[in-house]
């Protein structure tokens, strides 16, 4: 640190970087070790960033970073959408059913990237910016799937009726991407979802995550 810079600016930085650099969050007691400072600076840092969209906090308390980070850069969320629209088309042509990429955003559910397939008679109509809890529909249920088991593959999620009467999901979440909490899914009018699509919206959450690192 020099006479010119902020100590708290640097310190909120630190923390941005911290949770930039873990897939699972931390808490304020890690924040406070790896920080060297106390639980009470470590909690107005958190509230500050917060206020911003900068940083959440989840059910359990653990701190991530928020989807704000992407507003910082206009270009950031125009990139991960097209980052992830070819696995998506892949997986709406192949499955012909809309294919859609999530992101947490707070204690909800976020749509990002929707491709509807082409060849289809009738589709779900899912658009980008449709927000649900994360407890329910197929793409939140994927994300709170991965946090529970933080050291295993998941596998997809299936829901139906959840979110609209008569549509079945299946969504599976990204695994690997620094900083970026979400999952990769399909909805479909149906009563129930074939196995072979959870296998495949398995596959392109994979491909999406690659495109993503």
């Amino acid at each position: 640190m020099t006479a010119e810079t902020s100590q708290t600016l640097d310190r909120g930085l630190r923390v941005l970087k911290l949770l930039a650099d873990t897939d699972h969050g931390l808490t304020v007691t890690e924040l406070s070790t790896k920080l060297g400072v106390n639980r009470t600076v470590v909690y107005r840092l958190l509230a500050t960033l917060e206020q911003h969209a900068l940083v959440r906090r989840d059910l359990g308390g653990r701190a991530r970073v928020g989807l704000g980070v992407l507003g910082l850069g206009r270009q950031v969320h125009p990139l991960v959408r097209e980052a992830a629209l070819p696995a998506l088309r892949s997986l709406a042509e192949d499955i012909g059913a809309t294919a859609h990429l999530t992101l947490v955003d707070g204690a909800e559910a976020l749509a990002v990237a929707v491709v509807e397939p082409t060849w289809t008679d009738y589709h779900v109509a899912y658009r980008a910016g449709f927000r649900h809890p994360l407890d329910r529909g197929a793409a939140g249920k994927a994300i709170l799937s991965a946090r529970a088991r933080p050291s295993g593959d998941p596998g997809y999620t299936l829901t139906h009726g959840e979110l609209e009467a008569g549509a079945s999901g299946a969504a599976a979440p990204l695994l690997g991407v620094t900083g970026v909490e979400g999952s990769v899914g399909v909805v479909m009018l149906a009563d129930a979802v074939p196995e072979r699509v959870g296998t495949r919206v398995v596959e392109a959450a994979r491909e999406v995550a690659e495109a993503l690192r």
